[in-house]
């Protein structure tokens, strides 16, 4: 039990609520019912039927002690000592012959029928059961932690948590106990905690049934469609998303958008852009001196060392070697340059008329392939073969030499002769060593890397260090060895050590190839953003004159030369090249070119967003690029209606449409799920309901109920939801009441001002003795209404008929759109700030659709198109939840009395 009670998922909800507590739960699980109950799920019948063995033996066990006058104890213990002491000192050849002749003698005291073979009998007997005991009990004691793994597994593990939940009462899952830190929510773009919805989906076959096009991706703000944009670019094999907003005109961000172009191409080849933010040449010439000696000083730091100790541990051997050989190739070289020589002075003097046309004809050959390629590429082919040739061939011959080595095949035949257990150890454990420090190789090379909440763990990064201190340990193992060390310390392994290294170096420097000039898109590129982000002046003079001292006769030419900045025809035609060349490489890759555009609703209004598409039209249409414009739902909607009589911009320059619709009840569970392990289903509900299934709102509620329980300080949904669906309420009228003041005012109608003012009052920083007057004013303005319009209820909780009768139409509009929020917002505390609210959601779901919790969402939704839509639809959500459709009383409904520490009062 206490294993289950110490599970963090239990163990937070205990102290939570009254009566739901570490002893109550203990006192609880003691009883006979719920031991039962955890019991009967784990059928103890191994563990019975062991003990059952082992009482039986038990019994056995007792029967044959008592059998005997001797101690069967003192007797075995006597026998176990002396068999131990001739095995220690005898051997177990020594310890054989003593079993034979105890064997002997008891067979002899069995055959004569003396007096002391019937205890010493039992007492043997007894020693054999008291084995069988001990050995019986462990199997008990395996069944028992088996069954005991069960138990905590199956029977309390389940059964306390039940009881927990149960004990809790109704709605434990309304219970928010916050983490410490929820990542997921405090940071909204960590990487990590995406959720792949059906507009990614549905985007993602749009762009694999089409080769090229522009797909407008619209939706109302907040709905997330910056992160469905950062992830198509992201998963495209290359793709540029910029910002379009309200400040840049379309000249601007074309050039904006040329430069992300070219930099992100350079930077994707593997070229840096040019920094063209220190234009001094000598600063310039500095950096690159400083860089280029930081790169050297860094090469050499690990090259001289590196050749110093080469040269010293393979010097001898070379020395020797060069000793041993170079007389002959100094003959050699010799005898065959005085040949050539001798040909080349035959030829020079005309003795070999012959061999002179044939040197006349290569020369001339030699000359006419300048222009040929297939003669410098042969020759490198050559010589590229031949490296690696001459270089494989040395290494093998340098190792093959170790296994022709006569002292080296004595030494290991002599080891396995003398040595036969330790060599076989030693082979056995350098082998595995091996094998270890291969692996830890492959898994470094292997270039895994996988998210972490906000982190990438590399394995590269891990496995390097481990990789390096296996081969180290391996080398300095193979040092320390004696049966290593005697076979490392041949005179010729130096030598064959020069030869793999010699032959190493020869293969690398076959496949080595100087690196390659810079692409002709990649200096394309490096020209285009000079050209965008530099204005080039060139300055030439000339000056004449006389020498005479007296008089000077002379003229002065100055020349000067600047460049144009690119008009916006010529950024059109540039860019489109450059993005149609750059596509073409890439989709012969097999990759994939998206172009996209955000916030492109930022532009203000619906006309100045056309009249953006307008502008950039220019550049739509590429081919094999994929365009994706973020735009605001107006545009999406003028798109939609193309074929009819309106046609605009759009029908011309998209070629499809995505709507990015706000999240279901579902996919917010899913999102916030993933984002925090303490949000439960009705706090998911209750933000869902608040954000209408805006993505961005859904986080921002999300968070906030860490906010709200703190300043609530309790854990209950019912006092957490009144405080969040009240502050939001607060800063709702807040904006409205500044929306009020630019209205105009009269004396009669400044009564329905100052009502406002205190209705915002009361809902700005409510404490528990006025929270009847809070609920009761703001019941009367969702409520009380003049004709078809509310009426705001006045300070001393009457309407104010006769004054709005004078206000002006704007007015009205204001006050019926805050009067249908707080009808939403009284809503939302009835359903969620009430007790039993998961039995409550049972009968709403059974009066029909209205009883859905999603319909909550989409009245929140309504109301960002019209109130007088909305509220209708808020009628029929209460009166699927059983809630009444007006005040209940013209008074203050009384409540029970509270403790209020801020007045010192009871209310």
């Amino acid at each position: 039990m206490k294993a289950a009670l110490l599970e963090p998922e239990t163990e937070r909800l205990l102290g939570k609520r009254d009566g739901v507590s570490w002893d109550t739960v203990f006192e609880r699980m003691r009883t006979e019912t719920y031991h039962r109950y955890a019991t009967i799920r784990c059928p103890s019948t191994a563990l019975d039927e062991a003990e059952e063995k082992l009482d039986e033996i038990q019994d056995r066990l007792e029967r044959a002690a008592d059998a005997t006058p001797w101690d069967w104890r003192v007797v075995c213990s006597l026998i176990l000592v002396g068999s131990l002491a001739v095995l220690v000192f005898g051997g177990p050849l020594a310890l054989l012959v003593t079993f034979l002749v105890a064997a002997g003698v008891m067979f002899a005291l069995f055959w004569s029928g003396a007096a002391a073979w019937v205890p010493l009998a039992a007492c043997l007997a007894a020693g054999a059961l008291g084995i069988a005991w001990l050995v019986q009990r462990f199997e008990v004691g395996v069944c028992a932690v088996r069954w005991g793994e069960c138990l905590e597994a199956e029977g309390t593990g389940r059964v306390v948590p039940e009881l927990v939940h149960r004990m809790l009462g109704d709605d434990p899952d309304s219970l928010f106990i916050p983490d410490d830190y929820d990542w997921g929510l405090r940071a909204p773009r960590a990487p990590g905690f995406v959720v792949e919805n059906g507009a990614r989906r549905q985007l993602e076959r749009k762009l694999s049934h089409i080769e090229d096009g522009t797909i407008a991706v619209c939706g109302p703000r907040g709905a997330g469609k910056t992160t469905l944009l950062e992830q198509v670019v992201k998963k495209a094999g290359f793709g540029v998303i910029v910002q379009a907003p309200a400040t840049y005109t379309p000249h601007d961000f074309l050039l904006s958008l040329s430069v992300r172009l070219c930099e992100k191409y350079m930077r994707d080849t593997g070229y840096e852009p040019p920094d063209l933010g220190r234009l001094s040449p000598a600063r310039k010439l500095l950096r690159r001196v400083k860089f280029q000696a930081k790169r050297l000083g860094r090469w050499s730091s690990f090259a001289v060392p590196a050749a110093a100790l080469l040269v010293l541990g393979l010097s001898s051997s070379v020395r020797s070697l060069y000793a041993q050989y170079a007389a002959s190739i100094a003959d050699f070289v010799r005898t065959h340059a005085g040949s050539i020589r001798d040909d080349a002075m035959d030829i020079w003097q005309g003795h070999a008329v012959v061999a002179g046309i044939a040197v006349a004809v290569a020369g001339i050959a030699w000359w006419k392939a300048r222009h040929e390629d297939w003669l410098p590429h042969l020759l490198g082919r050559l010589l590229v073969r031949g490296s690696e040739f001459l270089g494989v061939l040395l290494t093998v011959v340098s190792v093959t030499t170790v296994l022709l080595d006569g002292q080296i095949r004595g030494q290991i035949l002599h080891l396995y002769r003398t040595q036969q257990q330790a060599l076989i150890q030693t082979a056995a454990y350098v082998g595995g060593l091996a094998l270890v420090w291969w692996l830890l190789r492959l898994t470094r090379d292997a270039g895994i890397k996988f998210p972490l909440g906000r982190w990438h763990i590399s394995l590269e990064m891990w496995f390097r260090p481990l990789a390096a201190a296996a081969g180290t340990y391996l080398l300095v193992y193979l040092i320390d060895n004696p049966q290593t060390h005697a076979l490392l310390s041949d005179p010729e392994n130096p030598l064959r050590l020069a030869g793999i290294i010699t032959g190493v170096l020869l293969s690398k420097a076959g496949g080595w190839s100087p690196r390659p000039e810079e692409p002709e898109l990649v200096i394309q590129c490096r020209n285009h953003l000079y050209r965008l982000q530099t204005t080039q002046q060139s300055t030439h003079g000339l000056t004449t004159g006389g020498a005479a001292q007296f008089l000077s006769l002379g003229t002065n030419h100055t020349t000067s030369l600047s460049t144009i900045p690119p008009n916006y025809p010529e950024v059109v035609e540039e860019f489109r090249d450059l993005l149609r060349r750059i596509a073409t490489e890439k989709v012969g890759e097999g990759k994939t070119v998206v172009i996209a555009i955000d916030e492109v609703d930022r532009l203000g209004t619906d006309t100045q967003a056309l009249a953006f598409l307008r502008e950039i039209k220019a550049i739509l249409g590429v081919p094999l690029v994929h365009y994706l414009i973020s735009v605001a739902d107006d545009v999406g909607a003028a798109f939609v209606r193309r074929g009819l009589p309106h046609r605009d911009v759009t029908d011309s320059s998209l070629d499809d449409i995505l709507h990015v619709q706000p999240s279901t009840l579902k996919e917010s569970r899913t999102i916030l799920a993933k984002r925090s392990q303490r949000l439960k289903d009705p706090h998911i509900t209750l933000a869902h309901a608040l954000s209408g299934g805006i993505l961005r709102d859904l986080l921002r509620y999300g968070l906030q109920m860490r906010e709200m329980q703190d300043k609530a300080q309790s854990f209950e949904l019912t006092h957490i939801s009144r405080h969040l669906v009240l502050e939001e309420l607060a800063e709702t009228f807040a904006g409205f009441r500044t929306l009020l003041s630019k209205q105009h005012w009269t004396r009669e109608t400044s009564d329905v001002f100052a009502s406002f003012r205190t209705l915002s009052d009361y809902l700005r920083d409510p404490c528990p003795c006025t929270q009847a007057e809070v609920l009761h004013t703001l019941e009367q303005f969702a409520f009380y209404s003049h004709g078809t319009r509310p009426v705001i209820p006045a300070a001393d909780g009457e309407p104010t008929t006769a004054a709005s009768q004078e206000l002006t139409g704007d007015v009205r509009e204001l006050i019926d759109e805050a009067s249908t929020y707080a009808y939403f917002s009284l809503t939302l505390l009835d359903v969620f700030s009430t007790d039993r609210l998961e039995h409550r959601t049972h009968l709403a779901a059974e009066q029909g659709p209205d009883g859905d919790p999603e319909r909550l969402a989409d009245a929140r939704r309504e109301l960002g198109i019209s109130p007088y839509s909305a509220r209708p639809m808020i009628d029929t959500i209460r009166k699927a939840w059983s809630l009444p459709l007006g005040p209940i009383s013209n008074s203050p409904t009384p409540t029970s009395p509270v403790n209020c520490p801020r007045h010192n009062r009871r209310g």
